[in-house]
């Protein structure tokens, strides 16, 4: 769909949706240039938007509290293993393979985090213990079928720190503060 017709789509609807947005600047950033068709309604889109004729609907922010709970467990275990063998383990691995088995736990307040943690601890803590000893084992026994394999990232960091930060900046961006507060 073209920006035009997302413009056109979008005064007839009388607002924005984050996937049309999201289209919109996916667009934007692909063509080497745009028509005048193109910036025309562009320019009438920010027009509209100025003016009210158009709301943007805001994007609704959301966590899912299971891949904090999950991550913390994996790297207090994947710490263990790690200082006590010359094993060296993977935490997105492990943690992709507990999540899979999981329940999620999505919270778009603060209010509505803290009392899907508390549920959980309450509740899962046992489940999510045992899941990600399961990763773990399965991780250790796994073939390697494909060591030609590449993570889903931009960065090839070997260093467990670096792994554990880029996990936590990517799927828990509050982590520290969280646990910090309790």
């Amino acid at each position: 769909m073209g920006i035009d017709l997302i413009v056109k789509q979008a005064l007839q609807d009388g607002y924005l949706t984050p996937s049309m947005e999201a289209e919109i600047g996916r667009i934007c950033d692909t063509a080497t240039e745009l028509s005048i068709d193109e910036y025309i309604a562009l320019d009438k889109l920010m027009d509209c938007l100025l003016t009210g004729e158009i709301v943007a609907v805001p994007r609704k922010q959301f966590i899912n509290v299971m891949e904090e709970l999950v991550l913390s467990e994996a790297i207090t275990r994947v710490t263990e293993i790690e200082q006590t063998s010359d094993t060296s383990l993977d935490v997105g691995d492990i943690a992709a393979y507990a999540l899979n088995r999981l329940p999620p736990l999505y919270a778009t307040t603060e209010e509505g985090a803290n009392y899907q943690r508390q549920r959980a601890r309450q509740e899962l803590q046992e489940i999510i213990h045992k899941q990600v000893l399961e990763a773990i084992a399965r991780y250790l026994d796994r073939p390697e079928f494909f060591p030609e394999r590449q993570a889903i990232s931009t960065k090839n960091d070997s260093n467990m720190a670096s792994q554990l930060s880029s996990l936590l900046k990517d799927y828990a961006p509050n982590y520290e503060k969280d646990i910090s507060s309790l």
